[in-house]
Order: structure tokens, then C-alpha cells, then sequence
């Protein structure tokens, strides 16, 4: 493995979980970029960076990712993980393919997309459900809302995989069967 890993792509598809397990296993610093970003959204309203924005989602996403492509960039030059045999493993939304492409230098850093690009809005809404926990800013949205959110989250996916298949990037479905795609995946990594 490299030394740094991004895992990216929609909320309930595994990335937090898998994330923390790759830390646990490998001794990676863990770091949810959610986190970070709702600081950026509250500290510096300036940089534009909104989650919440009332704008078209894709488009939201294409701003932020082309921002925090940059903020992570930075964050492996600063030389902050030197002099250890690990480094970061990131958590992150809103990181297109065509970003970590642009800005990330893939020679140190590895990413790996997840989404679920094979289910309907309806069956996106009941995984949303399933895996949703008061930690979640979705957990408080009222069900109107998390069912606009899911359909869009279906497009986001879809859109992710034909990212990466253009980018020549792995993506990894967990419509179905997520444990055993993160097992697997976890699995991969080991080898």
C-alpha cells in the first residue's frame, strides 16, 4: 500500500467504516473529511464551500471536490508523515475522479471509490435507513427530504463509476451484500 489512501465516494456506502478498519489494521491516521469541511463551511463562509447550498448537487460537488483536491494535496506535502511507515487514510464525499487525477500525485497517495450506482432512489432510500445513525446529518431530515437526496445519490454513483471507469480507477459497489464487499476489499488490501 502507498502512504496515503483516499477512500471516496457516496454517504452510506461504506467509505467511514472501511476507513476506520484500514486505521485499525494498518495504523493509518484516520481522517473524515466531513468534519473538516463543516469547519471550513462555519470558520471561512468566503471560501464558497457550502454543503447545504441551495444549487444543483452535482455541481455543488464539482466546486467542493476542485477545493478540497487542493486542501488534501497540501495536507501530504506538508512532510507531516515523513518520518512514519504509514500516513492518512481519508474519508471523503466530494472528490471526483477527475480532481484526484488533476491535483493528488497518485505515486504516494492510492484512492478507491464506493457507491451504489445499482439500486433505485426507493431502494438507495431504504439503505439510507438501514444504515443511518444519529451521527448522520441525514438521520434529522425529514423522509421527503432523504428521499430527494437518495435519487440524487443514485445519479452521484452512477456518475462516480463512469469517473472511473474513464480514469482508469477502482470502484466498488455496495448496493448489495456491503459487508462482504468491505470484507473483500479489506481482504485485497492485506494482500
Amino acid at each position: 500500500m502507498k502512504k496515503h489512501l483516499i477512500i471516496a465516494g457516496v454517504p452510506r456506502s461504506g467509505k467511514s467504516t472501511i476507513s476506520q478498519a484500514i486505521s485499525y489494521k494498518f495504523g493509518y491516521q484516520h481522517i473524515s473529511m466531513d468534519s473538516i469541511i463543516a469547519g471550513i463551511e462555519r470558520a471561512f463562509p468566503e471560501t464558497g464551500i457550502n454543503s447545504d447550498a441551495d444549487t444543483d448537487l452535482q455541481e455543488n460537488i464539482q466546486y467542493i471536490s476542485s477545493k478540497m483536491a487542493l486542501f488534501i494535496r497540501a495536507m501530504m506535502d506538508s512532510g507531516e508523515y515523513d518520518e512514519c511507515d504509514y500516513g492518512m487514510v481519508i474519508d471523503i464525499f466530494q472528490l471526483l475522479p477527475q480532481h484526484y487525477v488533476q491535483y493528488i500525485d497518485s505515486s504516494v497517495c492510492d484512492i478507491y471509490y464506493f457507491g451504489t450506482s445499482e439500486v433505485t432512489a426507493e431502494e438507495r432510500y431504504e439503505l439510507l435507513k438501514k444504515y443511518d445513525t444519529p451521527r448522520d446529518y441525514t438521520y434529522y431530515k425529514s423522509e421527503e427530504e432523504n428521499k430527494k437526496y437518495c435519487a440524487d445519490i443514485v445519479t452521484i454513483s452512477k456518475f462516480l463509476k463512469e469517473q472511473c471507469g474513464r480514469y482508469d480507477l477502482p470502484y466498488y459497489d455496495t448496493s448489495y451484500d456491503r459487508e462482504q464487499v468491505l470484507i473483500s476489499f479489506l481482504h485485497f488490501l492485506s494482500k
